[in-house]
């Protein structure tokens, strides 16, 4: 399909005509090409999606997922929040929150069209992340206007995300996985890392030292230390999406004191099994 000449008047193309890998999206009938994506603005994607679709809130993200709210319509956020269905096919209607990344080359016209198009089909928020020049994300909002959160501030979706995003999370890997593992331990039903690590110490402790009352108060407060150590890399292990075999389960068990907090600690550090 070669790009329409954009006119006022509506184009000849719709939404059907296009296939999934189609690099075009749609505005009024006319094509729009929709060129690669650099190292850069791809790396932002899923930086973008790992933050916004590991909230407790949320129960579907998807990335360059295509919208076609009319025939004639058809728009392709970088990250969508929201109406993510498993289903094949260009989706109907719009994302609750939309995230764009703005790199060099983009057309800041057709830019402005696609934000529009997607607040007319329902979407609450555009949020627009410019990779040039000073850090900020430009918010677009149904019936405000648009508004800029600089690098330090913290973007809010009430209703669609359960947390505020820091803006430089949208930046930063390192940043978007402080906000995703402060996300994942709150969808273990945590307040935070720390809250989660003394609630595995007190349950260890407590089971440890019921033990105890039977084996003697000494063998029962290394017993305790013991079990809240292997709760606390299970949850680690659980918030980081570390998977726990048998193998692993029977090093735990046959672990000491001393091993266990070395384990732990690595866990922390790397966020992945010691090889």
């Amino acid at each position: 399909m070669a790009d329409a000449k954009r006119t006022p008047e509506h184009g000849p193309f719709r939404a059907e005509q296009l296939r999934e890998g189609d690099r075009y999206e749609l505005s009024k009938g006319h094509a729009i090409y929709c060129a690669p994506s650099g190292g850069r603005h791809g790396g932002a994607n899923a930086i973008g999606a790992l933050v916004l679709g590991s909230d407790p809130k949320v129960t579907e993200v998807g990335i360059d997922v295509g919208y076609s709210p009319a025939s004639d319509e058809l728009r392709s956020p970088d990250v969508s929040v929201g109406n993510v269905p498993n289903a094949p096919g260009w989706v109907a209607g719009a994302p609750a929150l939309a995230l764009e990344y703005a790199d060099r080359g983009t057309d800041e016209g057709e830019l402005q069209e696609k934000i529009a198009s997607l607040l007319t089909a329902g979407t609450r928020w555009v949020w627009v992340v410019r990779l040039v020049g000073v850090r900020r994300v430009e918010v677009y909002e149904q019936g405000q206007p648009p508004r800029v959160r600089a690098d330090g501030e913290q973007l809010e979706a009430p209703d669609v995300l359960a947390n505020p995003v820091p803006v430089a999370a949208l930046f930063d890997r390192d940043a978007a996985l402080d906000a995703s593992l402060r996300n994942m331990v709150q969808r273990q039903g945590f307040a935070s890392l720390p809250d989660a690590l003394a609630r595995s110490r007190e349950q260890g402790v407590e089971e440890g030292i019921e033990k105890g009352i039977e084996k003697g108060i000494e063998k029962g407060i290394e017993t305790g230390e013991a079990l809240a150590m292997r709760r606390s890399i299970e949850t680690l292990c659980a918030t980081f999406e570390i998977d726990v075999d048998d193998a692993r389960r029977a090093a735990l068990r046959d672990a000491s004191v001393v091993e266990l907090r070395a384990l732990f600690d690595a866990i922390l550090r790397d966020r992945a099994w010691p090889r």
